[in-house]
């Protein structure tokens, strides 16, 4: 197969900077780039530290309103202190980690406009 990876999951959001903050201050992503060189968009792209996969902060698909990504999965590799330190940081969740048959623990989060995050502990 000539397709290698996954580089860039558009994430619909509302407001671009509130959603930078949230993925940058409370999640703890770098800002991997912002760009406005195309008139009437601005590019925001942010990723995990040292992750292959970033996302952008998008505002310009009519398909794709404000929250209504879901199920985007994100590893942990220690969910129940991310679990912690993201609440006190204001991240919401639907509740706290549990077990599942498919991940020894999974949380999810939710981003200021209710994209819905995934996170899983293997």
């Amino acid at each position: 197969m000539a397709i290698e990876d996954v580089i860039v999951v558009s994430v619909p959001v509302s407001d671009q900077a509130q959603a930078k903050a949230f993925y940058v201050d409370k999640l703890g992503f770098e800002l991997l780039g912002e760009d406005d060189s195309i008139p009437g968009l601005h590019w925001i792209r942010v990723g995990p530290k040292g992750g292959g996969t970033s996302l952008t902060l998008v505002t310009w698909f009519e398909s794709m309103p404000a929250g209504s990504l879901q199920g985007l999965v994100l590893r942990s590799s220690d969910l129940k202190a991310d679990y912690e330190a993201f609440i006190e940081r204001g991240v919401p969740f639907d509740g706290p980690p549990e077990p599942q048959p498919w991940a020894s623990l999974e949380a999810v989060a939710r981003d200021p406009d209710g994209n819905g995050l995934v996170l899983q502990q293997a």
